[in-house]
């Protein structure tokens, strides 16, 4: 009797157990559920105040970005629409589209065909030149030389230099009884005169890269000094030369700084309109007519079609050359990024 008394209350202390166990783990359960369910609250909170705020950073660039992407858009992108659209038509009266008969017509044109050959001998020759010899400098006033602040000056005064002040002293040095005829008379060579002879185009060389060597000088000694010094010091305890470090480090690195120089002479090239204009006029020797001649005297003639159709000619020009020379770029100096 006594044992079927003790059984039941066995029976019901498990329960009572399993029962305070139960709710444990139902109030453990909600417990865990209200703590998920605040960090998804909290996580996805979190994540509305982040898209909220990145969306004001877009908001607040494009605003400051506004005003140069208006000004670029009414100044640049759409006169260039406009002048494709000239060189399409007949006239701005009539607007009638011919087509690419004004290319054609541009393209027959022996004033273009002689302005747009002497620009390309000149870039030709003056581009090359002013990108290697401006490195050569940097190269060498990196060295340890006495006064190197003087001499950057020095290379860097002709930017200060008003155009007209250079023309005068060009003119005086290039004249028939100038200085250069002077000193190549004392080497037995006889007096050329420079502006009207097949060296026309020499003193407009020598005055480009009078002009420009310092500014690309610069631009490479600014990029010498970014190539990482511990790679040369390795090298040159591998018992590599001074043209092997140039070479096979320095110009690897350099292929950008040699890419944007070699792009500004190029443009510079194209406008040395107001050099030769100052030293010859407006109908110069043949070897000093360039593009800017042409494009000069077809405005004065109010020639629109010819005038649109040569500058989206050379427009498309130096935009095959300069992607040639990104390609170029991008393939020489891909293993360094």
């Amino acid at each position: 009797m006594d044992l079927k008394r003790k059984i039941p209350e066995k029976f019901k202390d498990a329960g009572a157990s399993l029962h305070s166990a139960g709710q444990k783990l139902n109030r453990a359960l909600r417990k865990n559920a209200n703590g998920q369910d605040t960090g998804s609250g909290q996580a996805a909170a979190k994540e509305s105040r982040m898209s909220v705020r990145q969306r004001r950073e877009i908001r607040v660039s494009w605003t400051f970005l506004a005003p140069s992407i208006i000004g670029v858009a009414m100044f640049f992108v759409l006169p260039f629409f406009v002048v494709i659209y000239y060189s399409m038509i007949d006239n701005p009266v009539r607007h009638r589209p011919v087509g690419l008969a004004n290319y054609v017509r541009v393209f027959n044109n022996s004033a273009f065909r002689l302005a747009a050959l002497n620009t390309l001998k000149f870039s030709l020759v003056a581009v090359p030149l002013a990108v290697s010899l401006s490195l050569l400098l940097a190269v060498v006033m990196e060295q340890k030389l006495p006064w190197k602040s003087r001499f950057r000056s020095f290379f860097l005064s002709p930017m200060m230099v008003p155009t007209a002040s250079v023309i005068m002293i060009w003119q005086i040095l290039f004249h028939y009884n100038g200085l250069a005829n002077v000193l190549l008379a004392k080497f037995g060579v006889g007096k050329i005169d420079w502006l009207k002879s097949s060296y026309a185009q020499v003193p407009i060389i020598l005055l480009f890269l009078w002009k420009n060597l310092g500014y690309n000088m610069i631009l490479f000694m600014s990029g010498l000094a970014n190539i990482p010094r511990d790679q040369i010091e390795v090298a040159r305890l591998e018992s590599a030369t001074e043209f092997q470090i140039f070479w096979l480090i320095k110009i690897r690195y350099l292929s950008s700084t040699i890419l944007f120089v070699t792009i500004m002479s190029l443009i510079n090239s194209f406008k040395v309109f107001r050099e030769t204009y100052l030293m010859s006029g407006d109908y110069p020797y043949d070897a000093l007519y360039m593009l800017q001649h042409f494009m000069n005297n077809t405005f004065r003639s109010l020639d629109y079609q010819k005038l649109s159709s040569a500058a989206v000619m050379m427009a498309l020009f130096m935009i095959v050359v300069i992607g040639a020379l990104f390609l170029a770029e991008d393939r020489f100096g891909r293993d360094l990024e």
